[in-house]
């Protein structure tokens, strides 16, 4: 039991965490991850007892291992998404990351790339120029040579050493140079090795027709290049002039080694010189033994191969060229790297290739040799900025100045982003607080307006929203409070039409009354006023709804008193107003006085047009029945005349009467006096009955006679039902236009 606890608090906490393993991807990378975890548990089993099969298992250990760490990855993902990225805030802060952060900072690295690569280039391009610089150096005397050597053949004097021992004089650079000259492929007497150096032979390539190099002399165009002779470098330069038959020409060349480079290096950094082939130097310029070469050698392919390389250096070993199959060899290192100007001041280190020329062959290597430069921006600064002196503090100050401009720029930007972004959040927060207090049903609850954006609007929308929802349940709960007094209303007028019906023997009654809506204005009614006399009554309130069902209780009321109390009025149909005043005379009938419908209607009349506003009035029928003498005594106040269908169909309308009751004062009414013959039916209707319309028009008083002509010998109550079912057919799917309300009577 307490196993089952602790497992379901576990899956609630981690469900209630979102961790619990829930869709079907999360059950399938927890399900390869159980697996994983057995087959591993097998294959650590398997290695103390079949170690062959337990190595067939490790594949699909990681294989599951793999699929099950990529599907938890994308989980992962998901649940990160869900927790950070519900809120609007964080949603806007990771799409401003997207669209400004994330360009910005490509755009940042792109540029430091950029800055670095230049830099190096930068540094690489110094390198070259002061080896070009001195290459130029050597072209210029070597052509100074090769006319002087020239000028003397001409003359025919023979050129000797001693001829060049004024330039050596002058420039001690010379005393590092070898020259020699060649004149229609002999040696002439002037080859001058430099100290510790190794004279040269005869280039042979100048000789084949397709050598670049070898059509570059015969052009006159001087050859300068670095070049490999006996397992060194050098700066190499050739001229060559036509002379009578034949062509001389004047080799300079300069061992490129660490005297050279430090001549340049210290104002620089360090610079490793890395070439093909040549044997390393020490810091004192010797070069290593055979031992040391035969340990750090590395097979090397012909050199046409190592054309279209790229150097790289791995660390701790040699640079190879790359899809060369190439080592690259340190040769020496001179220089040092100064010390940085700031924080910011970071070492930069970059290679260059150098093309070096195999001086047996001719053949060109593209990345025959590399120089690596190590250095830092402010010395590559200052050799940029050079030329410019005191300038340069203006340019600095300049760019200084662009980049505080560009900050500022930058930080009105981010707080003009972050108060847009509180605002689009605050916004938001609001509405969301908003629709918390309608979901408590606080719809008094507003938010506050201080903008005049389409947020402010929409602000704005809700409030109205929440305004109208508030209006329309107030609204609601007063229909409901109507619907519930009219529930009552309905209830309590129920009780005023007759429900239990004292029939005569010589007289059958039924009356139906259906509202159009909640109560209703038509009102019926049947009084015993004694054992063999009935009182019917039929009228039809103006108006509909409250008004029309409070008159309609008045009428009720007041016909029922009226038709109880001895007032001598009633004797006779005389007008009330003419002869009684306004008031009434409370009086006890004698025996055997009559009651007069006639007398009964202008009381009422009178009653209502004291009490009733001028636009309110009724149509009222009374009838008393007499089952004695089978006489039916009545008077019509504006009522629709009541029918008499007889046995062999024949009508009589019971027209005697006057007008409506309550709207005028002083009025006398009718009456008049039928014998009802066995089987004749009275039918007395409301104008419900009659006057609905459809596309064919009114239902009429000509249907509800054949109506009732047809269903004669029915009972009453299903003559008044099918009366009612053909007016509701004829309405159709329309609403009731008004009350419906049907008085039947037979005699008997």
């Amino acid at each position: 039991m307490s196993m089952q606890l602790s497992y379901s608090d576990l899956r609630r906490r981690l469900s209630g965490a979102g961790l619990w393993p829930e869709g079907r991807m999360a059950r399938i990378a927890c399900y390869l991850l159980g697996l994983a975890a057995g087959l591993f548990a097998l294959q650590s089993l398997l290695d103390w007892i079949a170690p062959s099969w337990g190595a067939h298992l490790g594949g699909w250990v990681d294989f599951l291992t793999f699929i099950a760490g990529v599907l938890f990855s994308i989980l992962a993902f998901r649940w990160l998404k869900r927790r950070i990225l519900w809120r609007l805030r964080n949603r806007l802060i990771v799409t401003y990351v997207f669209i400004g952060v994330i360009p910005v900072v490509l755009l940042v690295t792109l540029g430091f790339v950029t800055l670095y690569l230049f830099a190096g280039q930068f540094s690489g391009f110094v390198v070259t120029s002061e080896l070009n610089s001195q290459m130029r150096s050597v072209e210029a005397a070597n052509a100074a040579i090769l006319n002087e050597l020239a000028a003397r053949l001409e003359h025919g004097n023979k050129p000797s050493v001693e001829s060049l021992a004024g330039l050596k004089k002058r420039d001690r650079d010379w005393s590092r140079r070898e020259v020699c000259a060649w004149y229609g492929g002999t040696m002439v007497p002037l080859c001058s090795e430099a100290e510790g150096a190794t004279s040269f032979a005869f280039p042979d390539f100048i000789n084949k027709a397709d050598n670049p190099y070898a059509k570059q002399l015969r052009d006159n165009q001087p050859f300068r290049e670095i070049v490999r002779d006996h397992g060194k470098l050098y700066l190499r330069v050739a001229s060559a002039l036509p002379l009578r038959t034949e062509t001389l020409i004047v080799v300079t060349s300069e061992p490129l080694d660490r005297d050279l480079v430090e001549k340049f290096a210290h104002n620089l950094g360090e610079i490793t010189l890395y070439a093909l082939g040549i044997k390393s130097q020490n810091a004192n310029g010797s070069n290593q033994n055979a031992a040391e070469q035969t340990q750090s050698s590395v097979t090397v392919p012909p050199p046409a191969q190592a054309k279209g390389g790229v150097a790289t250096q791995s660390p701790g070993g040699p640079v190879r060229a790359e899809g060369d199959q190439m080592a690259l060899r340190p040769t020496f290192t001179v220089g040092s790297l100064p010390p940085p100007s700031g924080n910011l001041d970071r070492e930069i280190q970059f290679g260059t290739p150098l093309r070096v020329v195999d001086w047996s062959t001719g053949e060109s290597e593209r990345a025959g040799a590399l120089v690596r430069v190590r250095t830092l921006p402010s010395v590559l600064y200052g050799h940029l900025f050079a030329s410019l002196g005191d300038f340069a503090k203006g340019v600095e100050y300049i760019l200084l100045g662009v980049g505080i401009f560009f900050a500022i720029i930058e930080g009105i930007a981010l707080f003009t982003g972050t108060r847009m972004t509180r605002t689009v959040t605050a916004a938001v927060a609001q509405l969301y607080d908003a629709t918390k207090h309608v979901d408590r049903g606080d719809f008094s609850h507003r938010i506050p307006v201080r903008s005049t954006d389409q947020l402010a609007q929409l602000s704005l929308s809700f409030n109205s929203m929440t305004e109208s929802i508030e209006k329309l349940i107030k609204e609601q709960k007063e229909k409901q409070r109507l619907e519930n007094e009219l529930a009552i209303a309905q209830e309590v007028q129920a009780q005023l039409f007759p429900r239990q019906v004292t029939q005569l023997e010589s007289l059958e009654v039924h009356g139906f009354c259906r509202p159009a809506r909640t109560v209703s204005g038509d009102y019926y009614d049947f009084l015993t006023a004694s054992s063999h006399k009935l009182i019917l009554a039929v009228g039809d309130i103006s108006g509909k709804g409250i008004s029309a069902a409070l008159l309609m209780a008045t009428i009720h009321s007041a016909v029922r008193a009226y038709s109880v109390e001895n007032l001598p009025q009633m004797r006779e149909p005389l007008a009330v107003g003419a002869v009684a005043g306004s008031g009434r005379v409370m009086a006890t009938w004698p025996e055997g006085v009559e009651v007069s419908p006639g007398a009964l209607l202008s009381l009422l009349n009178h009653q209502l047009y004291e009490s009733t506003p001028p636009e309110k009035y009724a149509t009222l029928f009374l009838g008393i029945y007499d089952g004695r003498s089978h006489r039916l005594t009545y008077s019509n106040g504006g009522h629709l005349p009541p029918i008499l269908i007889g046995e062999d169909g024949a009508v009589r309308r019971l027209e005697s009467g006057g007008t409506v009751i309550g709207l005028f004062d002083d009025m006398t009414y009718e009456e008049g006096s039928v014998e009802m013959q066995p089987s004749e039916i009275f039918v007395a209707y409301s104008d419900g009955v009659t006057e609905p319309e459809n596309d064919f028009g009114e239902f009429g008083e000509h249907r509800l006679i054949d109506l009732v002509r047809e269903n004669r010998h029915l009972p009453l109550a299903q003559i008044s039902q099918s009366v009612t079912m053909a007016v509701d057919d004829w309405i159709g799917d329309m609403e009731q236009p008004d009350d419906v309300t049907l008085v039947l009577a037979r005699a008997r």
